[in-house]
């Protein structure tokens, strides 16, 4: 604070004490210079004078402190020496300390709290739904000054899209509230029954006034309300302006918003006030309103615009420093900020604490002191217990303590096992499982196993078989090799038990025999048993279990010699004295519970009244209750039961707590229980509670105490304070807060530290050197009280037990190790030991520390509250992308709305974004009472995280801020001029590496007995054939069942053809070169009719049929292809008719434009006058209609030339001849698949044995079957029925052999597709029927494309065959590095190196195939390492699109294409697909070398983002690795943004769990920020007949609402 009031407090100036080297007299004058500027000044002196207090060490100081001690440590006394030095030194302050509340107010203020005054605080403060461990007034008020600043920014938030089943929550009574209350570290708070929110603090005596006063410098001010907008407006406005420039600047290039810009830019502004609610606009679908009261359309592309919007705000600066290589994509290394704070202090020195006072009657071990009190002061109480009506249930003396506990141990040593064989001996662990509400059960049996020298482990009751984290306490109790469990009686009831009775292994739990603790179970032990008391030794006395951030439980043993040393320790700086009462709230198995309720009290035969956690979730105030009726001297309870008292205390009127001496806060180390304490005070300071009597603790479970506060009887000595700027603990020093005024953080001291022990700060990470007095760092502690290991675990302990700090020149200050606290903090002024968080609550973003609790904090202070349970907020970080991401999770109330969730998500980012300047990646919320719970209530982190990253945690609600966040993604490409024709030299080298060229055989060479090489059209073929082997079956065709359903022979087949030309010469009055439209389900009468065309002189083009069940979508395509076509007549079933002027039709398309129908199954008797033959070669065959990837129709010409050249070189390429049986199950309508089916057999006279894909349906064994029946050697198949066979036939692999299917006889089986080798469909079909024989090498692909409709074609030889020279290569699989293919260049790396991508080549290039491999923008050759566009030069490739828009720059750039450079005299046709050549080391039969094409993706389909290029099935295959319920994904981009559909197998619930995880896999595997994530049934991808994916089709359909998507987030 800039003019912060520091009271210095007496415990400095007792410290100055007049020994040593200063006369009584100089000690006056010292003291009187020293304090003068600290006394309080008359109020025209502006309040309060700024001290400064930089720690640095007088070397008079240092050199005394070397001769007391050796070991460079500083007694506490000397803080004062040193706070002399540098009081005098009068430096810039580092950090501001203000001890003490009330002189710092005007005196006027300074009256004491009446009852109505704090009834009247009472009323603000008792919303029930206050989590009071977070609360603090001035970092609510922080929060709401940021968040108006953003207000007025206008962020605007897109809403996510839900689907009404998912909206519509079950009615309140479903739900039981959250478990709020909670008992652990993590714990809610009691529901208060006033409904009121609280408003900023009116009336509060507190800091946080105080701090008010001091920032707007007024001291006249006598107002009891602070103001709303804390801090000055003034200080918040200018802080959030500073907010506002400093908003991060992502490196992705800016959505490209350029083309599309929305009409909803409107944006109104929603009133603050909670009166000025506007009515839900439900019935208004079309407008929603975003978070902050944008009103937006719900129509998808306008949501997209908004988030475009929102993504071209400025944000953080840009880091400046990346590392491009060639084609290296690093992250961006974090630079240091240069003006980030750095500490300036000088080093610090260890602060020794008192020393430990040795008392005469102090007893030599816990044992010792048990005996004594049991046997002189049987009938003293030792512990009382409470019922839930809060009635006293049971009195435990010291003497049935003694007893029992004697009782215990024998039957432990004696009774377990066998005389010879006893199950425990000495030393041995075993656990102890007893409920919160027996504390004098679980101290009968700690006690007993302290008597019996056997080790306890206090655990908690599990209570279900899958608790969560229960299973890590089962590794502990197995590590720790327990094998007995002590219960009591009613706990072992409640235990879950198998029918037999039996309790059954919990999860990951050893087998346990669990022992009955209760007296009368046990045996008496004989006369003259007693158990052995020694000495405390270095013994394991017992073993405290600590849950680590991971999960993971760790076993902290305590030696017999460090529990009485730590009980002595407290002791002394509680100054507990005999037969005092004590009330304790807390769980007294471990932790402040268990040191000071059932071990110090014991040492000390004090009264311990415990008040269980049920009785303190029926009556919050049963605990001061208790102090007043037993006139208690000593409370042990964490704010939370201080919190839950202010909330409750309204009601009483005799409450007295002045017999209070001192109030242990055991979390007082969290630095925001220091609001609890305030609040606490403030209103029972009226009730006889003194200020000093606060005591907080620090403790933790490897140091077990490390400082607590001591009780005084000076009330006019005030605690510590300190009010540190967040900004400056982020870079890990300690500032005053000097500019922000919004973002600090107050904390309070902890005391001392702690009697005979040794306290330093040593840096968090790398090797523990001290830091300097302005830093923070991880407190550490050498002293005999503490813990000693982790069990069984040597080299954690050695990390944490056995540390030697360093000074800065690297010497040990200590020959003796200290022990890592897990605390993070500071030694102030006086030796006050200051927390600010714990290592494990530690966040480090970028390079800079965050404390989950601050976050925590932050988020709690959001208004209004009333959507999620304060007390159920988890924060955790998620390493993402090589960096820790910070995600929140909360619970909502069922109550809440879409929208009242979302903003109050929206401004949760914002607060966090301005007050601690870091992104949240990700804030879900999750239905009421879902996240797990550890044993106490509170809720179990890791667990929480667990599920999070497995994506089960079923949120609700989720906020993905990537954009906001990640910063350290790659630069954008900047595209590389490429090589000019200068770079080409002699001998093809481009730099050293040659053109990637390639090509097939030459047909002229080849010599072969081809009779049908001297026709030149198929239909002469056909003729010749039908002449010379009119009885030779070329088709057969299969049913559902796999018997024939029909075969054509030659001559039938010739006939048959000349009976459809008769007809649509005769019927069809058509001329040669008219074109008809075949609309034929795939079989033989489309075979037929093909030639019956080529008979008559016209052009056939193969239709689709439309699909009966669906002839709304169908028919408009088969439509569109007639038309396109331009056919001027359609031929087709008798069937078919009917559909294409049915009912249905009509209503999809307008019947009666349909050109002349003939039905084929009523063909006429006679033959044509004569056959045509066309004039010349060149003349168009057929046309071939397809739908592309991307939606778009394309029809190519095909001459007869190229058909009959088309047909030679598969038969070249796959060796058919007459003999040869070939099985095909492919569609029939267009590419590769229509010329097997239709032509091959024909020109080449081999038997094609005929399945039609859609028969696999009903039956998917059908094509395997028919292979196998019919011994077939080579089968061709589309990718879909590959998949159909994969899915339909994993699981009959068995009953498939039982019926005899053997497919040892498959030499090829090959996979007609225009994309990239589906690589692991065709390894997975391998491996699933290689156990029927098929040859794992048989299965390879081919490449067709739109200008040529088969470049590569793959057929392997197996077996005998390939000794017959035949052979072609083996296919090969190639690993390529995925980050450099994205800059188009090919790296070829190991198998299994990360980002390494598999591909496969595309088969053999086909004889008369020539490629090239060009840049598709300059059309330059490129060389082998690049990728590029493969090119193609053949003799059947196309010879042009057909299409009625007359498109010739398209034509003559897609089919007759030239190089810029090198060959410039070929034509070549452009693909359109990317892919590169690579030289194999494997050669084909005439001894030359092979290449391989391998095809990466379409170019219509490739993503430019950042620059780079990317292709969607990349990503595709990452996102369905990311989940188990991802069945199908595909993704496209909109305005730069990528936006990625999954389908969803499983319930809607899950939806949500998909989005963090779809987006963590696509940033982490490829870099990218995932703008959209859509989620939607099963079956919404369309997905076209060769079972490639309509991503365009798709990308219309979401901007046209058309989806009906579960879920739709919008990635901020």
């Amino acid at each position: 604070m800039a003019q912060a009031y520091l009271g210095f407090w007496k415990n400095v100036l007792k410290s100055l004490s007049p020994e040593g080297d200063i006369t009584q007299k100089g000690y006056e004058k010292k003291r009187s210079k020293l304090i003068g500027a600290y006394l309080p000044q008359p109020p025209a002196a502006n309040g309060a004078a700024a001290v400064r207090c930089r720690l640095q060490h007088s070397e008079g100081a240092a050199r005394r402190m070397l001769r007391t001690a050796n070991i460079g440590v500083c007694d506490i006394r000397e803080a004062a020496a040193r706070e002399r030095a540098a009081s005098t030194a009068g430096n810039r302050p580092l950090f501001y300390f203000r001890f003490g509340v009330d002189q710092a107010l005007p005196q006027e203020r300074r009256t004491p709290v009446t009852p109505s005054s704090s009834s009247r605080y009472h009323r603000r403060r008792s919303s029930g739904s206050r989590d009071e461990r977070y609360r603090s007034d001035v970092h609510t008020e922080a929060v709401q000054a940021a968040l108006a600043k953003h207000k007025e920014r206008k962020m605007a938030v897109p809403m996510p899209s839900k689907r009404r089943s998912l909206v519509v929550q079950t009615s309140m009574d479903a739900y039981t509230p959250p478990d709020t209350s909670s008992g652990s570290e993590d714990e809610g708070s009691v529901q208060g029954d006033s409904q009121g929110t609280p408003t900023s603090s009116q009336g509060s005596i507190n800091m946080e006034h105080w701090i008010s006063q001091a920032i707007h410098g007024s001291t006249t001010s006598t107002t009891s309300s602070s103001s709303t907008q804390s801090g000055g407006s003034g200080a918040a406005h200018r802080l959030a302006d500073v907010m506002a420039q400093t908003h991060i600047e992502n490196h992705s290039a800016p959505p490209d918003v350029t083309t599309y810009t929305s009409e909803h830019s409107i944006q109104v502004e929603r009133p603050q006030g909670s009166t000025a609610r506007v009515a839900p606009k439900y019935g208004n679908a079309e407008l929603m309103e975003t978070g902050d009261g944008v009103p937006v359309s719900s129509r998808v592309s306008a949501k997209i615009q908004q988030l475009v919007n929102t993504l071209k705000r400025p944000k953080r600066p840009p880091l400046r420093e990346f590392f491009v290589d060639d084609f290296e994509e690093l992250l961006e290394v974090q630079q240091p900020d240069p003006n980030q704070p750095k500490p300036e202090g000088a080093q610090m020195l260890a602060m020794r604490g008192e020393q430990l006072g040795v008392v005469t009657n102090w007893p030599p071990s816990l044992e010792a002191a048990l005996q004594r009190w049991g046997t002189i002061s049987p009938k003293a109480p030792c512990l009382t217990t409470m019922d839930t009506n809060g009635k006293p249930l049971y009195i435990l003396t010291y003497g049935k303590l003694w007893t029992r506990s004697m009782k215990v141990a024998y039957n432990i040593l004696h009774k377990l096992g066998t005389k010879q064989e006893p199950m425990v001996r000495p030393g041995d662990r075993v656990a102890l499982v007893f409920p919160n509400n027996d504390p004098a059960a679980f101290m009968v049996a700690f006690y007993g196993c302290l008597l019996a020298e056997v080790v306890p482990v206090p655990i908690e009751v599990p209570l279900t078989r899958k608790d969560a984290g229960s299973q890590q306490i089962g590794f502990l109790l197995g590590s720790c090799g327990v094998t007995v469990a002590l219960t009591s009686d009613a706990c072992h009831k409640g235990l879950p038990k198998s029918p037999t009775g039996e309790i059954p292994q919990f999860k990951g739990w050893p087998k346990l025999l669990w022992f009955v603790t209760e007296s009368k179970h046990l045996s008496k032990p004989p006369r003259d048993w007693f158990p052995h008391i020694k000495d405390a030794n270095n013994d394991t006395a017992y073993i405290e279990y600590k849950t680590c951030k991971d999960g993971s439980v760790l076993g902290v043993t305590v030696t017999r010699i460090a529990l009485l040393t730590h009980c002595q320790a407290l002791t002394q700086a509680c100054g507990y004295t005999e037969a005092e009462t004590i009330v304790n709230v807390l769980d007294f198995k471990k932790d402040v519970g268990l040191w000071h309720g059932i071990l110090t009290s014991v040492m000390n035969m004090m009264h311990v009244i415990s008040i269980p956690y049920s009785l303190m979730k029926v009556n919050p105030l049963s605990w001061i209750q208790k102090v007043c009726q037993y006139k208690a001297k000593v409370a042990c309870v964490k704010s939370r039961d201080m919190h839950w008292a202010l909330v409750a205390h309204r009601d009483q009127r005799d409450i007295n707590l002045s017999s209070l001496r001192m109030l242990i806060v055991a979390d007082g180390a969290n630095p925001w229980s220091i609001s609890s304490c305030d609040a606490f005070l403030n209103v029972f300071q009226s009730k006889g509670l003194r200020q000093e009597v606060i005591c907080p603790c620090a403790s933790s479970p490897e140091a077990l105490t490390v400082a607590i506060r001591r009780p005084t009887d000076d009330s006019n000595q005030p605690p510590g304070r300190g009010v540190l700027s967040m900004h400056g603990l982020t870079y890990g020093v300690i500032r005053v807060d000097s500019e922000e005024k919004l973002s600090v953080l107050t904390v309070q001291d902890v005391g001392l530290v702690m009697p005979g022990a040794i306290m330093c700060s040593v840096k968090p990470d790398g090797i523990p050197q001290l830091c300097k007095t302005d830093e923070i760092g991880e407190l550490c502690v050498c002293a005999i009280a503490t813990g000693t290991s982790y069990y069984g675990l040597s080299g954690m302990t050695k990390n944490t037990f056995e540390v030697f700090p360093m000074t800065s020149s690297g010497a040990p200050i200590s020959e003796y190790p200290f022990i890592r606290t897990g605390l993070l903090g500071f030694i102030g002024p006086g030796g006050l030991v200051f927390v600010i968080g714990k290592m494990d609550g530690l966040m480090v973003v970028s390079g800079r520390r965050h404390n989950a609790d601050d976050i925590v904090a932050t988020a709690l202070a959001v208004e209004p509250m009333k959507f999620v349970y304060r007390g159920r907020i988890a924060v955790f970080s998620v390493s993402v992308l090589h960096d820790e991401r910070i995600v929140i999770v909360a619970e909502q109330r069922p109550d809440s709305t879409e929208e009242d969730s979302f903003q109050w998500m929206s401004r949760v980012l914002q607060a966090i974004d301005s007050i601690h300047q870091v992104g949240v990646y990700c804030l879900a919320l999750v239905p009421a009472n879902t996240l797990p719970k550890t044993p106490l209530g509170g809720i179990h982190l890791s667990e929480t995280k667990q599920l999070f990253l497995e994506g089960s945690l079923h949120p609700c609600n989720v906020l993905m801020c990537p954009h906001t966040c990640v910063t350290n993604l790659p630069k954008p490409r900047q595209k590389q001029p490429e090589i000019g024709p200068a770079s080409v030299m002699v001998g093809n080298l481009v730099s050293g590496k040659r053109i990637a060229q390639a090509s097939g055989r030459d047909l002229g060479q080849i010599e072969d007995n081809d009779q049908a090489r001297k026709f030149l059209f198929l239909s002469e073929v056909l003729q010749w054939r039908a002449q010379t082997t009119p009885d030779h079956v070329l088709y057969t065709l299969l049913n559902c069942r796999g018997t024939i359903a029909n075969s054509l022979t030659c001559v039938q087949l010739h006939k048959r053809a000349e009976k459809i030309a008769v007809m649509l010469m005769e019927r069809g009055h058509l001329q040669d070169g008219d074109h008809v439209a075949l609309v034929y389900p795939p079989g033989i009468d489309l075979i037929a009719a093909f030639y019956g065309c080529l008979y008559a002189g016209c052009v056939p083009i193969t239709v689709r049929p439309p699909h009966p069940q669906n002839i709304a979508t169908t028919l408009p395509t088969v439509k569109m292809i007639v038309e396109v076509s331009r056919s001027a007549c359609l031929m087709t079933t008798q069937l078919i008719c009917k559909l294409l002027r049915s009912r249905e039709a009509a209503a999809a398309v307008d019947i009666r434009t349909w050109p002349p129908v003939l039905d084929t199954d009523d063909l006429p008797k006679k033959r044509p006058a004569q056959i045509y033959k066309p004039s010349n070669p060149d003349t168009l065959a057929y046309l071939d209609f397809s739908v592309s990837t991307t939606g778009m129709l394309a029809g190519v010409k095909m001459s007869h030339a190229a058909t009959s050249a088309f047909c030679r070189s598969i038969k070249l390429q796959c060796e058919l001849y007459p003999s040869r049986e070939v099985a095909i199950c492919l569609d029939p309508y267009c590419g590769l698949g229509f010329v097997l089916w239709c032509l091959c057999s024909v020109y080449s006279g081999h038997q094609s044995i005929l399945i039609p894909p859609s028969e696999l349906e009903t039956n998917p064994a059908l094509w395997l079957l028919a292979v196998s029946q019919y011994k077939v050697r080579d089968t061709f198949c589309s990718y879909s029925v590959m998949e159909l066979c994969t899915k339909g036939l994993g699981s009959q692999t068995e009953s498939l052999k039982a019926r005899g299917l053997d497919l040892s006889r498959v030499r090829t089986c090959v996979v007609v597709a225009e994309e990239r080798p589906r690589i692991a469909l065709t390894q997975s079909f391998s491996k699933l029927f290689k156990d029927l024989g098929l040859h794992p090498r048989a299965v390879s692909t081919s490449f067709g494309c739109r200008v040529n409709l088969a470049i590569c074609l793959q057929p392997h030889r197996l077996g005998k065959l390939a000794e017959q020279g035949t052979s072609g290569p083996d296919p090969t699989t190639v690993y390529v590095d995925m980050r450099a293919l994205r800059h188009d260049r090919v790296r070829l790396v190991e198998r299994g190196s990360p980002h390494s991508l598999p591909l496969m080549e595309s088969g053999k290039i086909l004889p008369g195939v020539r490629i090239i491999i060009a840049n598709p923008e300059t059309k330059g050759p490129l060389g082998d390492s690049h990728l590029g566009e493969i090119w193609v030069h053949s003799a059947h490739n196309a010879s042009g699109y057909f299409t009625i828009y007359g498109d010739e720059s398209l034509q003559s750039d897609h089919f007759n294409s030239r190089l810029s450079f090198g060959d410039t005299q070929t034509v070549w046709a452009r693909t359109g697909y990317l892919g590169f050549l690579r030289r194999t080391e494997l050669t084909d039969a005439n001894g030359e070398r092979h290449d391989a094409l391998y095809v990466v993706g379409a170019l219509d389909e490739a993503m430019e983002l950042r620059g780079m290029r990317y292709h969607p099935i990349d990503i595709e295959t990452s996102v369905i690795r990311a989940h188990k319920s991802i069945t199908e994904c595909a993704v496209f981009t909109w305005t730069n943004l990528l936006v990625v559909v999954v389908e969803l197998d499983g319930s809607e619930q899950e939806a949500l769990d998909l989005v963090p995880l779809v987006t963590n896999v696509v940033l982490e595997e490829h870099y990218l920020i995932v703008g959209v994530v859509v989620v939607v049934d099963i079956g919404v991808i369309p997905i076209n007949s060769r079972g490639e994916k309509q991503r365009m089709h798709l990308r219309d359909g979401f901007l046209a609402d058309q989806l009906d998507p579960i879920y739709v987030a919008y990635n901020m």
